[in-house]
């Protein structure tokens, strides 16, 4: 994805390229410069910052010496892999056949989205606060829609969108690669937990409080609707499995007695 070159401010003064490589190395810190986004083209940004070309490059050469922009050649310039994986494939794969770090991954959530939440509800600016009704508005669409990936995907967004407006850069950056696990359905099977009954509801009710109490601002009780939200998860989930589990034996009792 291209950058808008208005998220960058004109230099006057000062040590050009210093300042240049503060300025973008504040906006990945803040996670406005994201992975594998494709910052403006040089003549743009040069023109942007309001600085020469040459003084430009210099900046860039300085930020991918220090890892932080991949520079392509044809291609462009973008912000380097920064976060990395959560964990490595062979380990995911190890979690996912082992139960307990299932469990193990919503207790992490349970204490990371209370915490966001309750940061979000103390800093959110204007524009956060746009931010998440927006997102909130399109979970609703998917779940009216019954549109399981688009809701799947809404949701993590929604969660996502709470944390970035913590303001908390170190919250932000350990949550994107929670968020990516997510994502892939390593842990948590969203499509499995909205097949029990109402679950589907009761999640979008779960979420219109969290930004219902994080928008008015009210720090504990956005910490508590996002708290009770994973608590909601975690015991759905286990009642899910209890129940796979009894009707997995009530099948083999029933094959055994051939009725």
């Amino acid at each position: 994805m291209s950058i808008a070159t208005t998220i960058f401010d004109r230099i006057d003064s000062g040590p050009l390229a210093d300042i240049i490589v503060r300025q973008i190395e504040d906006l990945i810190v803040q996670r406005v410069l994201k992975e594998g986004d494709r910052l403006p083209s040089e003549r743009e940004l040069a023109e942007r910052l309001n600085v020469s070309r040459p003084k430009l490059r210099d900046a860039l050469k300085t930020l991918e010496e220090r890892g932080l922009l991949a520079i392509r050649h044809g291609e462009g310039t973008f912000v380097a892999q920064l976060t990395g994986q959560a964990m490595q494939p062979a380990l995911i794969e190890l979690y996912a056949r082992h139960g307990r770090a299932f469990f193990d991954y919503l207790e992490y959530r349970r204490a990371q989205e209370g915490l966001a939440a309750r940061l979000a509800a103390e800093r959110a600016t204007p524009t956060d606060r746009v931010q998440i009704e927006r997102h909130l508005a399109t979970l609703e669409e998917a779940e009216a829609r019954d549109d399981l990936e688009a809701a799947r995907e809404a949701d993590v967004a929604f969660h996502a969108k709470i944390t970035e407006a913590s303001h908390n850069a170190m919250l932000i950056h350990m949550m994107a690669s929670i968020y990516d696990l997510t994502r892939r359905g390593v842990f948590y099977n969203r499509a499995h937990l909205r097949t029990m009954d109402g679950a589907g509801k009761k999640l979008l009710q779960q979420h219109r409080l969290i930004a219902k109490t994080v928008l008015s601002g009210e720090p504990d009780a956005a910490e508590k609707a996002a708290t009770e939200h994973m608590d909601f998860v975690e015991k759905s989930f286990r009642i899910g499995m209890q129940q796979v589990e009894s009707e997995t034996i009530a099948q083999k009792r029933a094959a055994v007695s051939g009725e």
